[in-house]
């Protein structure tokens, strides 16, 4: 009995994370309707109410870009609001314990599937190389199979030209 009752538990926890998932989708295609135009300068900058300190987000990008690169401020301003919104969501999903506190495991599972994209992507390569190899092969099946097909076919005209018609 409470095997299932944990079972259930998990379930409902799978659609609640999947009913997450497609709210987070459905707030992504909002976010990229509402735009930062491209000629936005410091001034305008100022005045979005940034999450971050604009400073702070150029030097972290300045970091892991090449020397000589040119950070345009509607890239400024639209990281900082992505990462303002990375907070936010994560923040919800670790406050839907409830527990008092916030802790490291709850932090973790909350970024959870924000790490695991790399593992997905590295999975989805290695399916896509497995299927490319399943269609050689059936490529080489599909050609012994004609090849064997024609092969018979011309021995049976040449063994009915053979046989006298009556």
């Amino acid at each position: 009995m409470s095997k299932e009752k944990q079972s259930e538990k998990e379930k409902k926890a799978e659609e609640k994370e999947k009913i997450d998932l497609d709210e987070q989708a459905e707030d992504l295609v909002k976010e990229s309707d509402t735009a930062i135009p491209e000629d936005i300068d410091d001034n305008d900058a100022d005045s979005l109410n940034l999450p971050f300190p604009r400073a702070t987000i150029v030097n972290m990008l300045r970091t892991h870009l090449d020397k000589g690169k040119q950070i345009k401020g509607q890239v400024k301003v639209e990281m900082n609001l992505w990462l303002g919104k990375m907070v936010e969501r994560i923040a919800k999903k670790m406050n839907s314990h409830p527990y008092t506190y916030v802790d490291g495991s709850m932090f973790w599972d909350a970024i959870e599937s924000y790490e695991n994209v790399s593992e997905i992507e590295l999975e989805k390569e290695r399916l896509i190389k497995e299927m490319e190899t399943i269609k050689i092969a059936c490529d080489v099946l599909i050609s012994e199979v004609d090849r064997k097909f024609v092969l018979r076919k011309t021995f049976v005209n040449k063994y009915t030209e053979k046989i006298p018609k009556k």
